[in-house]
């Protein structure tokens, strides 16, 4: 089965748009810039298996009080 470079990019832009919404929602658990989390994200999942591994980091955080 081969797949040509559009199939590809499409493919890969899917896994970055899902990573960094993935990212997004963690990070407003997570951390206290859910922009920047999901910017990472999203820059980390070009190459798919970091931005697995980056969704993962996120969700074994603990959570941030929203005590301020």
């Amino acid at each position: 089965m081969t797949f040509s470079t559009t199939q590809l990019g499409l493919m890969i832009l899917s896994v970055m748009i899902i990573v960094g919404v993935t990212s997004y929602f963690l990070g407003i658990r997570k951390t206290n810039s859910p922009l920047k989390a999901s910017a990472l994200g999203f820059v980390f999942s070009i190459i798919p298996v970091l931005g697995i591994i980056y969704v993962i980091y996120l969700a074994s955080k603990q959570d941030v009080s929203k005590h301020q």
